[in-house]
């Protein structure tokens, strides 16, 4: 399917990619490019990469597919670097967590070449970083979610889709627009919470008391504080809109809640988490149903 895919940030996310075209048997050569020496060394000692340079025009040239899968703050610069070298050919994704400010940063950095970029983002990771955490399956039965641009051509993203599908991913297809609401609420929020909570208990003069007992609950609601701060950050500024907007929501239920508890009101606070059993109960049944499916060769 490919002859040569290059990947720009070969960590989690770009690794695990690499790793699954590879088993796929559709990849001639993998190139990866990367800001550490020692990440890339690391990435073709794993077999990740079957090329580690710093050169974009070597990791360009005769690429039939380009994965940008650094942080989205990098994005502009990473495509503004390959936009000289790009050939018509080509074609230029990403896996950004999000879509709206990755659009404008592709039209500003590609220009003319913005029909070879098609913005996608995987919804599938894990807490580790860096191409010791990259595995074969991450994608197996994982949503992939494209954003088509009107300049992009039908065959261009199903290409890209087809990449995707051959690491045994799931294609859904937003609006930039849309993944960014949707995406602020279900993944972005959750993640600051994650990481406010944390922080919260380690500033804590007995902090140390506090994580002595700590257990599965805690472990649970806060395992993907465990992601990479760097990645979040500029994750949470890129959706900054989006994300106060549902922050907002969420505060306005926390001072809800806080005046229920205030007033010691069972009933309501009982009807709260019931609301929610059931919700999460009903999310949970229809993601094993949709799994069940696609093991069964449903769509």
């Amino acid at each position: 399917m490919f002859k040569k895919v290059s990947i720009f940030g070969v960590g989690l996310i770009g690794g695990s990619f690499a790793l699954a075209l590879k088993r796929a048997g559709v990849v001639g050569q993998v190139f990866g490019v990367g800001r550490s020496a020692t990440s890339l060394a690391r990435a073709k000692e794993l077999g990740i990469v079957d090329v580690a340079s710093s050169s974009v025009e070597e990791a360009v040239r005769d690429a039939d597919l380009i994965l940008v899968a650094a942080p989205v703050a990098q994005t502009e610069a990473i495509l503004a670097s390959i936009e000289p070298f790009l050939q018509p050919d080509t074609i230029v994704t990403d896996a950004g967590s999000t879509k709206t400010d990755v659009v404008e940063a592709a039209r500003k950095a590609l220009g003319g070449k913005i029909a070879q970029f098609v913005p996608g983002h995987p919804i599938a990771g894990r807490e580790q970083n860096g191409p010791d955490a990259a595995i074969v399956d991450l994608y197996v039965g994982k949503k992939t979610v494209i954003t088509r641009l009107p300049e992009n051509s039908a065959s261009d993203v199903a290409r890209v889709a087809a990449a995707w599908e051959q690491c045994g991913a799931i294609i859904h297809k937003l609006t930039p627009e849309e993944h960014d609401r949707v995406f602020a609420s279900v993944s972005h929020l959750p993640h600051l919470l994650a990481y406010a909570l944390v922080d919260d208990v380690a500033r804590k003069p007995h902090a140390d008391v506090l994580f002595q007992y700590a257990a599965s609950g805690f472990r649970d609601f806060t395992r993907i504080a465990g992601s990479s701060p760097e990645m979040w950050r500029d994750i949470s500024l890129a959706n900054q809109a989006a994300l106060l907007g549902e922050l907002d929501a969420y505060m306005a239920q926390l001072v809800q809640l806080r005046e229920l508890l205030a007033e010691r009101n069972g009933k309501a606070i009982e009807a709260v988490y019931a609301n929610a059993q059931r919700a999460r109960q009903n999310w949970i049944k229809t993601i094993e149903s949709a799994e069940q499916q696609n093991k069964q060769g449903g769509d």
